[in-house]
C-alpha cells in the first residue's frame, strides 16, 4: 500500500513538473515569436526607412547582405516560435524535434554572424568610410550610385563629408575633377544658402559636422538596443532547446 502511494506520488510530481515544463516552454517559444516580430519588423524599417539609412545599407555590401540575414533570421524565429508553442501545448514529439534541430541550426548560426560582424568590423570604421569617399565620390551632379548615395546621406543627415569639410581636400577624387569647387553642393546649409556658388567656394558657411559623427548619433540608441535584444534571444533560444528536450523525453 505504502509503494503504491508513494508511486502515484512520484508519479503525480512527474506530471506536475512535465506540465511546468510545457508552459516554460511555451512562455519560452512566445518571446521567441516575438523576438522573430521585432527582427522582421527592423529589416523591413530599414529598407523602406525613407531618413537616408536605406542608401547607407544600399552602399555597402556588408550591411547589404547584414538586412538580409536579420530578415532571414526574424522569418524563422517567428516560424520556430510558432512551432515551439504549437509542440508544447499538444505534446507532439515529432514537432518538439523539429524544433530542436531547426532552432540549433538557427542558434549556431547566429553565433556565426556575430563572430563574422566581429571580424569585419573594420569595414565598419571612420577611416574605412573616410578612404572610400575620397576615392570614389564624384559630386553633386554626378550619376554614379555611390555617389549618389552620399549625397542623399549628407542631405539627409545634414552632414558633410566623413568627418567634415576637411574630407574633400586636393587628394580627393572630387577636388581632382571639381578643382574649382571646395565643397558638393550637399554640404551648403539650405536655410543660409543664397548664393549656390559662394558657398561651394567655402566663402559662405557649410555644414561642420560629419556624417559618421551624425549617423552613429542618430542610430546610437538602436543600436544598443538591437545589441541587447539580440543577447536575450539567444538566451531564450538556449533555454527553449533544454526545456524542448525535456519535454520531448518525458511525454509517454
Amino acid at each position: 500500500m505504502g509503494q503504491g502511494e508513494a508511486s502515484s506520488r512520484g508519479t503525480a510530481m512527474e506530471g506536475d513538473c512535465l506540465s511546468c515544463i510545457k508552459y516554460l516552454m511555451f512562455i519560452f517559444n512566445f518571446f521567441i515569436f516575438l523576438g522573430g516580430a521585432f527582427l522582421l519588423g527592423v529589416g523591413i524599417w530599414v529598407l523602406v526607412d525613407p531618413t537616408g539609412f536605406r542608401e547607407i545599407v544600399a552602399a555597402n555590401p556588408l550591411l547589404f547582405t547584414g538586412v538580409y540575414v536579420i530578415l532571414a533570421m526574424g522569418g524563422m524565429l517567428f516560424l520556430l516560435g510558432f512551432l515551439g508553442c504549437c509542440g508544447a501545448i499538444r505534446e507532439n514529439k515529432c514537432l518538439l524535434l523539429f524544433f530542436f534541430l531547426l532552432i540549433l541550426i538557427i542558434f549556431l548560426a547566429e553565433l556565426a554572424a556575430a563572430i563574422l560582424a566581429f571580424i569585419f568590423r573594420e569595414h565598419l570604421t571612420r577611416n574605412y568610410f573616410t578612404k572610400e569617399l575620397k576615392t570614389y565620390y564624384q559630386g553633386s551632379n554626378s550619376s554614379d550610385v555611390f555617389t549618389a548615395t552620399w549625397n542623399t546621406i549628407m542631405t539627409s543627415f545634414e552632414c558633410c563629408g566623413v568627418n567634415g569639410a576637411e574630407d574633400f581636400d586636393q587628394y580627393s577624387l572630387f577636388r581632382r575633377l571639381n578643382p574649382s569647387t571646395v565643397v558638393p553642393e550637399a554640404c551648403c546649409r539650405r536655410n543660409l544658402l543664397t548664393n549656390k556658388e559662394e558657398c561651394l567656394k567655402d566663402n559662405m558657411p557649410i555644414r561642420n559636422k560629419g556624417c559618421y559623427s551624425a549617423v552613429v548619433d542618430y542610430f546610437e540608441t538602436y543600436i544598443y538596443m538591437a545589441g541587447a535584444l539580440a543577447i536575450v534571444v539567444l538566451t531564450i533560444e538556449l533555454f527553449a532547446m533544454v526545456f524542448a528536450m525535456c519535454l520531448f523525453r518525458g511525454i509517454q
